[in-house]
């Protein structure tokens, strides 16, 4: 029984594992089809999408199956919980990703209106927090956790600047209001994406520690 058990909690952690990994190709992926303006990519998004999706359904008869018949305790109980909150985060990336490459498939036939490296900066720094987060679950790293939870600040604070040169643009030229439209739900999304990796790592830090990382404020009152 216990083999069996260890053998499924393996194949959970697999799981997500290739889930993502799936998320972070698709992240990739996005990130191109925007600032190559090349809409082909799009497709392979939305094949990745539907992927995921099978994958979430999967993993999550997985965790209901771990806990309504294995009734795992201390650690183990605790990767499942976490697992259990971590599957739809992933799976919200994905569901980002391609809510992006729609925006990005309007836009890529337009002239651009944003100049400098405003989008790469956000989209490099987003993806790059998604990757420790998923490093820090991999390799059970706490600080690695904590840094990217430190690090949502960064991409908060770069959405902010480009919504408001955005808003400059609409209202100095109407000629962009569509465009500019456009762009600032492609940001909005990518300021999610990097909530997610927050909440990702918040459920590291649970596995790890066996306390909740999230509104601290709260705990800080106690």
């Amino acid at each position: 029984m216990a083999r069996h058990f260890d053998s499924e909690l393996k194949g959970l952690k697999d799981g997500l594992l290739s889930m993502a990994g799936m998320a972070e190709r698709m992240i990739d992926l996005t990130r191109r089809a925007l600032l190559e303006r090349n809409s082909a990519l799009v497709d392979e998004v939305n094949v990745l999408d539907e992927k995921l999706d099978e994958m979430e359904l999967r993993l999550d008869q997985l965790c209901i199956d771990l806990l309504a018949l294995r009734a795992p305790i201390a650690a183990d109980l605790r990767l499942i919980a976490s697992a259990i909150k971590i599957i739809p985060e992933v799976e919200r990336i994905g569901d980002h990703c391609g809510n992006i490459c729609r925006r990005a498939k309007m836009l890529n036939d337009q002239p651009p209106i944003l100049n400098g490296d405003y989008l790469e900066r956000l989209a490099s720094e987003t993806q790059g927090m998604v990757r420790r987060a998923v490093d820090a679950f991999v390799t059970s790293d706490a600080s690695l956790a904590r840094a990217v939870i430190s690090d949502d600040d960064k991409v908060d604070n770069l959405y902010q600047a480009i919504y408001r040169e955005l808003l400059k643009l609409m209202l100095s030229d109407p000629l962009c209001i569509e465009r500019a439209s456009h762009l600032i739900l492609v940001i909005k999304n990518w300021e999610r994406i990097a909530d997610q990796a927050t909440n990702i790592a918040e459920e590291v830090l649970f596995i790890l520690e066996g306390r909740s990382a999230k509104h601290t404020y709260l705990q800080e009152r106690n």
